[in-house]
């Protein structure tokens, strides 16, 4: 008994939800995103309400079940509220600037990197040392975040680098220069 799975999806006003066979369709204010569904699963569109149904108890379809139920549920809350992950340079000269639709980034390399912004997701940069990714499709935000981290990970040593506002680094202890 899958305890995600079984769970309904509540549709909040102002969302729409269509669905043309395996294709569900959420439309809000801001966006609108699709999803093919495995052709086993059943899902059904009721009111207010979005369920998800298996054929059977197999391992797969047990699988299935809550992954579909779950990225259903992550289109209706992205095209309601939207996700956002936040991020922080760390780093003396680090810093980033906004141009237009790119974010122009200067991480102590001999070479600024540029990255525009990928269609759907809005990169904000309140400060030069502060990031905020925003967007409603939660894999693209995560992957778009996940993407700026990898210019400059965090040093395990000195702390520098871009990490996320909610990561906590530990600071490894330097050589001692003690000799034997």
């Amino acid at each position: 008994m899958s305890r995600i799975g079984n769970m309904p999806i509540t549709i909040p006003a102002g969302v729409e939800v269509k669905q043309d066979g395996n294709t569900i369709t959420v439309k809000g204010k801001d966006a609108t995103l699709t999803l093919n569904a495995h052709p086993d699963m059943a899902v059904t569109v009721e009111g207010n309400t979005i369920t998800v149904k298996r054929p059977s108890d197999e391992k797969q379809h047990k699988a299935l079940h809550g992954l579909t139920r779950s990225l259903i549920n992550n289109m209706v809350v992205g095209v309601s509220t939207g996700f956002t992950k936040e991020l922080e340079i760390n780093g003396v000269g680090y810093k980033a600037t906004k141009q237009g639709n790119k974010v122009v980034f200067n991480l102590d390399y001999s070479h600024p990197i540029e990255l525009e912004e990928p269609k759907g997701i809005t990169i904000d940069v309140p400060a030069q040392n502060k990031i905020i990714v925003k967007g409603a499709d939660k894999q693209l935000v995560g992957e778009t975040a996940a993407k700026i981290r990898s210019f400059r990970l965090p040093d395990a040593y000195k702390g520098k680098g871009i990490k996320y506002t909610t990561e906590t680094l530990r600071i490894k202890e330097g050589k001692t220069g003690a000799k034997k």
